[in-house]
């Protein structure tokens, strides 16, 4: 949260800085000359050089009615006329002074937005948070047609765990797990330890098989066998009244290697 607050600050500073350099660039540059020119004003005239800044040019209409521009000698002062800002427009300068400055605070903001999204933590709702996967009544349907019960949602596959083996997974598993198993349940995250690939259920051995490189696990989620380097990983799941919801916030690592608290071994032919 501290990060967030001092990016927001860092972004407010940096618009309120481009904002006054904008005005005081547009306030000064208007009519301001370069500094080679202001050094060839200051500079004296060359030898023999005649100035005939006083003459007017003034328009005479000759023969045909048409105009022609005469030199006229009259050498009153010329009046001056300010320009009107609508006439004279946007100089050069103030043309490429602001496109960059667009161009900083479009980079500075963008840069801001997408490091806010990064920190920003994530929903409460959908994977990442707390998800009601289904009824009880539906995890036990899924259960006695011996298949696990699956939500795309949470990414997760819900099997039942034996309660006479609850004492092992007590010696094996962390509290936040072996709570869910004692109420007879196990959150299994679908994605398999070794590459990432999602591990179907095989209907005929009772395990889980990856398609990808042949790992394998129990019901429970035990390695069996392939080149995973542990147990499929899960989540921590409590009952809420007739509701199991799962908390997908934190990916817990599965078992090491050599765990079996069930002794669970293939009940038919593999798919894998």
């Amino acid at each position: 949260m501290i990060i967030v607050i001092g990016i927001i600050v860092l972004l407010a500073l940096a618009g309120a800085f481009l904002l006054a350099t904008a005005r005081q660039r547009s306030k000064t540059d208007t009519g301001k000359l370069n500094r080679s020119t202001r050094r060839a004003d200051a500079s004296q005239p060359p030898e023999g050089f005649v100035d005939d800044s006083s003459s007017r040019v003034v328009a005479v209409k000759d023969e045909d009615d048409a105009s022609v521009p005469m030199v006229s000698e009259d050498k009153s002062p010329v009046r001056y006329e300010p320009v009107d800002e609508e006439e004279l427009g946007v100089t050069r300068r103030q043309f490429f002074n602001r496109g960059i400055l667009t161009g900083l605070a479009l980079g500075v903001g963008g840069f801001g937005a997408a490091a806010l999204a990064f920190l920003w933590p994530a929903g409460s709702s959908g994977f990442g948070g707390k998800i009601t996967v289904g009824s009880v009544a539906d995890v036990e349907k899924a259960i006695e047609e011996k298949i696990p019960f699956y939500n795309a949602s949470a990414k997760v596959y819900i099997v039942a765990y034996p309660k006479q083996d609850i004492s092992k997974a007590a010696k094996v598993y962390p509290s936040t797990i072996a709570s869910g198993m004692s109420q007879g349940y196990v959150a299994l995250y679908q994605k398999c330890p070794h590459l990432g690939c999602r591990v179907p259920w095989c209907s005929t051995s009772q395990w889980f098989e990856c398609p990808c490189h042949g790992s394998k696990y129990n019901r429970v989620g035990e390695k069996r066998g392939g080149p995973a380097p542990r147990g499929m990983d899960r989540f921590s799941l409590a009952v809420s009244g007739s509701s199991i919801v799962v908390d997908t916030g934190v990916v817990i690592q599965g078992p090491p290697i050599g765990t079996d608290t069930t002794g669970q071994g293939q009940e038919g032919a593999p798919c894998v």
